[in-house]
């Protein structure tokens, strides 16, 4: 075979990626990436390979012409790829939501966010109601998250939600999952709820007052008002038991709520949380857990099932959690962001504050050296979950035994005086 055969070979291989038609049609040197090429390779990507996987999937042309009439790529989004370009490397950090947790709950933020739901309970307090009965999901639950996600509804997302998801799906560095939410939006603009430009989104392509990802709103989004559209944008009924339709689907039991503040003893191991290690409250109430507000727990919640969570170890706030915990996490996967969700619904029904366990001196190692306590842990034979330096439960639990085997206080927290320790 001749090297031109050869190279001929090459480029039909190619050709049959998204990358490919850009490279056929406007060649770009893989160290320097041309805007105006890359533009070039998006609209072929959309024709060439988007329409025919959206065609298969049911959406039809006319939508399709209508979705991308006009758009183009949108450079100022993180997290872009470009064809020809290298991915960045990833760098040392020190994340808050995970390494700092006190710095998430900022008092300031939580008492307005408070005091706009109690206002907004009284204002919608015969639409809750129904949506409550409805659903089974209680009121400042579903407050609670409408505030944390935009503000209520008060919030300015402004993006055109079309060209976030077709930007990041041609070339961010999850272009699988963003192509599945671009379909999903497709099927939306298909289906009439929202005309192109109507469909507003944030940075990261999540909708209209619930911040639904598309594929949530075709699956939990629900016409609440009765004017035969799912509008998640301008309408509050909608809003909010779309809410609680996505946390009722998730599986909350009505008639709980998400957790409890305790009091942990020394002499109880903090290395036992998780929701794989749950047990009855009244189990962990015998083994001197108590509330910090000092109610004890009824007959009922006795006897249902509960999980400790200690997110700062035992340098933090510690909690005995309900299985809708772990369902408002299917909403955001963060302890910190259930945990918020939680205190600030107590805030709004209860007239509650801050968590009463103050936040220690933690969230100075950088995400590497956690990384590195990890592998050292897994080397040890631990189940620390996910090796991506981030201290989730299974990390937390996994130090706090090792720390007890090794002789000492389990503290079930990485920080800086166990770097030489552990190895």
């Amino acid at each position: 075979m001749t090297a031109a055969n050869i190279k001929a070979g090459t480029l039909v291989r190619i050709a049959r990626g998204a990358i490919a038609l850009g490279v056929l049609l406007a060649p770009v040197a893989a160290h320097a990436v041309s805007k105006a090429d890359v533009e070039t390779q998006f609209q072929a990507w959309l024709q060439r390979d988007l329409w025919p996987e959206a065609s298969e999937a049911g959406v039809s042309q006319k939508a399709f012409k209508a979705a991308f009439d006009g758009v183009r790529l949108n450079w100022d989004l993180p997290d872009l790829v470009p064809p020809g370009a290298a991915p960045k490397k990833e760098q040392k950090q020190s994340q808050a939501e995970f390494s700092s947790p006190g710095a998430y709950f900022s008092e300031k933020r939580l008492q307005g966010l408070a005091a706009s739901g109690r206002t907004l309970a009284s204002t919608h307090a015969a639409t809750l109601r129904k949506v409550e009965r409805t659903y089974g999901v209680p009121g400042e639950i579903i407050l609670a998250v409408w505030g944390r996600e935009s503000g209520f509804g008060r919030a300015d997302i402004p993006h055109p939600a079309v060209e976030v998801l077709a930007t990041k799906a041609f070339m961010s560095t999850r272009k699988d999952m963003f192509r599945r939410e671009l379909i999903a939006a497709l099927h939306i603009i298909d289906g009439g709820d929202r005309a192109p430009a109507q469909l507003k989104g944030s940075w990261a392509g999540a909708m209209g007052q619930p911040q639904f990802m598309p594929t949530s709103y075709l699956k939990y989004a629900v016409d609440f008002d009765g004017d035969g559209v799912r509008d998640i944008w301008n309408s509050v009924p909608d809003s909010l038991a779309s809410i609680a339709n996505y946390l009722r689907e998730k599986g909350w039991e009505p008639g709980r709520g998400w957790g409890y503040e305790v009091r942990i003893p020394e002499g109880v191991s903090c290395a036992q949380e998780g929701p794989d290690l749950a047990k009855p409250i009244g189990e962990w109430a015998s083994a001197g857990i108590e509330r910090i507000s000092g109610k004890g727990f009824s007959k009922t919640e006795g006897r249902a099932s509960g999980m400790m969570l200690v997110p700062a170890g035992r340098h933090g706030p510690e909690f005995i959690v309900t299985p809708n915990f772990y369902v408002i996490k299917e909403y955001n996967n963060s302890d910190l962001y259930a945990l918020f969700i939680g205190n600030l619904a107590d805030r709004i029904a209860y007239g509650n504050g801050p968590f009463q366990g103050g936040w220690g001196d933690v969230g100075k190692m950088m995400r590497s050296d956690v990384l590195a306590m990890q592998k050292a842990l897994v080397a040890k034979g631990y189940d620390v979950g996910k090796v991506d330096g981030l201290p989730g439960y299974k990390t937390r639990r996994s130090l706090g035994d090792w720390q007890s085997k090794s002789g000492l206080a389990p503290t079930c927290y990485p920080d800086v005086t166990l770097k030489a320790r552990l190895r």
